[in-house]
């Protein structure tokens, strides 16, 4: 069996924001829906609510006013569970708790017929121990939409241990049916996006809870030079703390403690405060008509180098001999390779990070990874107390000649992007091996459900393969907690290519 048919009713259980942008989904694409809420007058007030956004369609021309009216007649708000008993499909969106969901799915299981699919829309608990309450488990799975149910395209199809592949099938057949860019997954803590994602936001709050860097910053440095769409500390804010952090904390205990998932305590003394971002007037930045904006720290302007030489290949930063060139610079090509780097003439050294520190070089400043070094606007440096001051200056000259802002922040091993992006890919290459979800799947749910600029893997292979491993590993020396060791399928991933190539790794 594939898609439901449009002929089929189908039933939202939960009348919240949601569950109202579900319902609307499957209106659009042409089902009869039925609204349920266990509160008295609530699906009547989501009904009125999906109508006043179907009007709004109609006036952006993106409905037609016919559509629109069919689709107001096939909304039904439901009074009693009773009323769904002909749905070929249930889906739940009420509260976050594990006990409230099994009570409303045994209770569908009473009123629905054999062949309807039930499917919950939990973004943090086990889609396993859901159905688990079922006497049926095998016709349950995860439909796990992304709020905007109606704007954002991407559905995680959550197959718990018991589901049969058949109702995985069917529930992914039907989000595609329904204009939906659905990927296929294992029941496993966070899903595809809520567990690759928690290092986009752990590294930010590590950097800022070790001195390194003030929000601003950190968060111009992912956009600016990261290219992600929106920076941890603000998009944290738009999504609010209190959220962002629970999540945090479920992937941590379902992970059983996990130190790469652990939660940050300068974000958790932020929701202990009340601040929980935009919809407080207050989180990591402040709001309102009379807030002051943040600004990320800038350098001031410094005389760029008269040359610069090259040792060795500068891998993902090879582009910037290039720049540094157009820009009229010397460039010149040392016939000895001492390493992967740049050396300013004043004698210090201009290398990508690398999982090491400024300290233990003599003189040596660090510059953070880039998606796209000639589309960046901002590069971050790290330097350490010891490094000259000339060197500093000539390195910020340097990338102030290509046109960018500079942001030197403190002496933090894999600064910014570089760590982050690491990470990412490492807890991808893990999701694969063990079996969470396929590569292709998991590049597509990021890049649609976060808006990363790169699906992990991506940035593996336009990064190399050895590149995240080797960058991991330094950051393991340096902090032996556990956070940072790579994985066994890193490992593996990067050692493969060594070993074709007749090295070690």
């Amino acid at each position: 069996m594939t898609a439901l048919d449009l002929s089929s009713p189908v039933a939202v259980v939960g009348a919240g924001t949601m569950g109202q942008g579900i319902a609307q989904v499957a209106l659009v694409a042409g089902h009869c829906v039925r609204l349920y809420d266990a509160v008295p007058g609530r699906a009547q007030e989501a009904a009125d609510t999906i109508g006043g956004r179907l009007d709004r369609l109609v006036e952006k021309d993106r409905l037609g006013g016919a559509d629109r009216d069919a689709a107001r007649a096939r909304l039904l708000p439901a009074s009693d569970l009773a009323d769904l008993a002909d749905c070929t499909l249930v889906v739940e969106a009420v509260l976050e708790r594990l006990d409230a969901k099994q009570e409303l799915f045994r209770a569908l299981e009473d009123v629905v017929g054999e062949d309807c699919l039930l499917a919950t829309n939990t973004s943090s608990l086990s889609v396993t121990a859901i159905g688990g309450a079922l006497r049926n488990p095998g016709r349950f799975v995860g439909l796990h939409f992304f709020n905007p149910a109606p704007l954002l395209p991407l559905v995680e199809v959550v197959s718990g241990f018991a589901t049969d592949v058949t109702s995985a099938t069917r529930a992914y057949e039907m989000a595609r049916a329904w204009g939906k860019t659905p990927v296929a997954c294992a029941d496993t803590p966070g899903f595809i996006v809520n567990r690759i994602a928690r290092p986009f936001y752990a590294e930010a709050f590590a950097v800022y809870e070790a001195q390194g860097a003030d929000p601003a910053t950190i968060d111009a440095v992912l956009r600016e030079c990261g290219g992600f769409r929106m920076g941890a500390f603000e998009l944290t804010d738009l999504i609010g703390q209190d959220v962002n952090e629970s999540v945090t904390r479920s992937v941590w205990r379902s992970f059983f403690q996990d130190v790469r998932f652990t939660p940050s305590l300068a974000q958790q003394r932020l929701v202990e405060s009340g601040r929980l971002g935009r919809k407080t007037g207050q989180g990591w930045y402040a709001y309102g008509d009379d807030a002051e904006q943040a600004e990320p720290h800038t350098a001031e302007r410094a005389r760029p180098p008269a040359y610069v030489s090259v040792e060795g290949d500068l891998g993902p930063a090879s582009e910037l001999v290039g720049l540094i060139r157009e820009a009229g610079i010397q460039v010149r090509e040392e016939e000895e390779d001492h390493g992967t780097r740049l050396v300013l003439p004043g004698g210090g050294q201009l290398a990508l990070a690398d999982g090491q520190t400024s300290v233990e070089f003599r003189d040596v400043v660090y510059f953070d990874l880039a998606l796209d070094y000639r589309r960046a606007t901002r590069i971050a440096l790290s330097a350490s107390q010891d490094t000259a001051p000339q060197t500093l200056a000539e390195a910020t000259g340097l990338f102030q000649a290509l046109g960018k802002d500079v942001s030197v922040i403190g002496d933090v091993p894999g600064m910014i992007v570089a760590r982050t992006v690491a990470r990412i890919v490492d807890l991808a290459h893990d999701a694969v091996a063990k079996g969470v979800a396929t590569e292709e799947d998991i590049d597509t749910a990021m890049r649609l459900g976060v808006n990363y600029p790169l699906g992990p893997f991506e940035w593996s292979r336009r990064l190399g393969r050895n590149w995240a491993y080797a960058l991991l590993d330094d950051l393991h020396l340096r902090d032996p907690s556990g956070r940072y060791a790579p994985s066994l399928a890193l490992y593996r991933h990067a050692y493969a290519t060594d070993k074709r190539e007749g090295g070690t790794s």
